[in-house]
């Protein structure tokens, strides 16, 4: 049974996390870059094509084409910034980063925006003239949100285009959504806040019911519900959320070394790791 209710879905844009008044893991502020820490400087912008959204990019596209993240904001905020920190990260190691919301909006998002986003970066990748044409790899999809924003992620996680799914500091709020979690065939990950996060109980609960078979990661680093998203370059959670990425859609293996076996990564770190069905030889299963 579900133990906790519903309110944390929406707390995640008020909290003012422990995170953020500690040093990041795996960031500085001194060592933090403007536009991400990755090999390509990153900044956002919008499209008349998909309203109510934001885009993070590499400034300059890479020769590589750039696999996909869609992410739901905390509280589903309509405001595209929210964890701006964190994407524009995400998309300095050469990812389109997509957010739902415009930059600063107001209001609430829902999950078919993510599906937007999908099908937008489909159809700018085929249309010839637009400066992503063959520039996106849409074979290497991503879908991933933050606390209310992780529920509009599980609701497209079956969407046969997405290759993974991430929630962090989220998990479903009553027993009659577990039907999303029983439909899931592609490998998932979670990365929860321990603890003293308020979702914690619902993100251990569903990771109790998966599917046999399915790959999936659990992390917790103890940071509580509001994650590292604010801090320079997001933090920790930015950090590891870029190893998972280039390791579930670049088939990144030393990435990929940090989420699976006894001694990875982050089973020698402050994280709290559990693993279920993961290998390393089939990074994209």
């Amino acid at each position: 049974m579900r133990r906790r209710s519903k309110i944390y879905a929406g707390l995640a844009a008020a909290i003012v996390p422990l995170a953020s008044v500690v040093v990041a893991l795996g960031a500085t502020p001194a060592g933090a870059a403007i536009g991400g820490s990755g090999p390509y400087p990153a900044d956002y912008e919008t499209s008349s094509s998909l309203p109510n959204h934001t885009i993070f990019r590499p400034q300059t596209l890479p020769s590589e084409r750039l696999p996909v993240l869609l992410w739901g904001n905390g509280a589903c905020s309509a405001n595209g910034l929210s964890q701006g920190n964190f994407l524009r990260e995400i998309a300095s190691h050469g990812f389109l980063a997509i957010a739902n919301g415009a930059p600063n909006g107001s209001g609430s998002t829902n999950s078919q925006m993510l599906t937007q986003s999908i099908d937008w970066a489909v159809a700018e990748n085929s249309r010839s003239g637009s400066k992503y044409h063959n520039r996106i790899d849409t074979t290497k999809i991503a879908v991933a949100g933050f606390s209310c924003g992780g529920l509009e992620a599980y609701a497209v996680s079956n969407d046969p285009r997405v290759t993974t799914t991430g929630i962090f500091s989220s998990g479903l709020l009553n027993d009659a959504d577990d039907y999303q979690l029983r439909r899931l065939t592609k490998p998932i990950a979670y990365f929860i806040g321990g603890p003293s996060d308020i979702a914690y109980p619902n993100a251990m609960d569903d990771w109790g019911k998966l599917p046999a078979g399915l790959p999936a990661f659990m992390g917790n680093l103890n940071v509580g519900h509001g994650g590292t998203y604010d801090q320079p370059n997001g933090g920790e959670f930015g950090r590891v959320a870029v190893l998972y990425l280039k390791w579930r859609l670049k088939g990144d293996i030393s990435a990929g070394a940090n989420f699976v076996g006894p001694d990875c990564g982050l089973c020698r770190s402050q994280w709290s790791v559990q693993q279920k069905n993961l290998t390393l030889d089939a990074p994209l299963a």
